[in-house]
């Protein structure tokens, strides 16, 4: 490895974090203000429209090829949601969910984890009790403020524009090195 890519490497998460990284099983994601930007769009027949990162599936694509499980938990249910999620071939996919934390609980369960295996990204008042029940909590620099002081670590990009990208990439990059994160094409 180059001495500009062991730079990289040390540099794409705060090092404190890489133990926390390294036992992720699980990365749980909320969708509006992670996967999105957060704003909502109605056409004028009243359907919602979302944009999506390429960015931040094809993160997802890598966290699964790895054997690391994806769970999405969303207030809210859209069928724009629904198609990206489908795209993505997300299993365990929870819409329309006011009080989150039981579905976390059953995840934890299902899989026989720990909370210590689990990292979850939110952005707001809903995903709190998920965020201080988990190993690794993480949120996009758009998020709530008090969302913000509780993370273990806020991501300096906003939702919806590679920061779920950014979340995958370091836990590969965590337990298994860059290498593995730059020949993923190769699977």
């Amino acid at each position: 490895m180059t001495i500009a890519m062991q730079n990289l490497e040390q540099s794409f998460f705060p090092k404190e974090l890489e133990a926390k990284l390294q036992k992720i099983k699980l990365a749980i994601f909320d969708i509006d203000g992670v996967f999105t930007d957060g704003h909502l769009y109605y056409t004028a027949q009243g359907e919602t429209i979302k944009a999506f990162s390429v960015l931040d599936g094809h993160g997802i694509k890598i966290l699964k090829r790895n054997k690391i499980k994806v769970a999405i938990i969303s207030g809210k249910k859209t069928e724009a949601l629904l198609a990206r999620m489908k795209d993505l071939q997300i299993e365990d996919l929870h819409c329309g969910v006011d009080y989150k934390l039981p579905i976390y609980e059953q995840l934890l369960k299902k899989y026989n984890l720990s909370k210590d295996e689990v990292c979850y990204m939110g952005d707001d008042i809903p995903d709190y009790p998920i965020l201080k029940n988990c190993g690794l909590s993480v949120c996009a620099k758009n998020s709530h403020a008090i969302i913000l002081n509780t993370c273990d670590w806020v991501i300096d990009i906003v939702g919806g524009s590679g920061a779920v990208r950014q979340l995958c990439d370091a836990i590969i990059i965590a337990k298994f090195g860059i290498d593995e994160l730059l020949n993923q094409e190769k699977t």
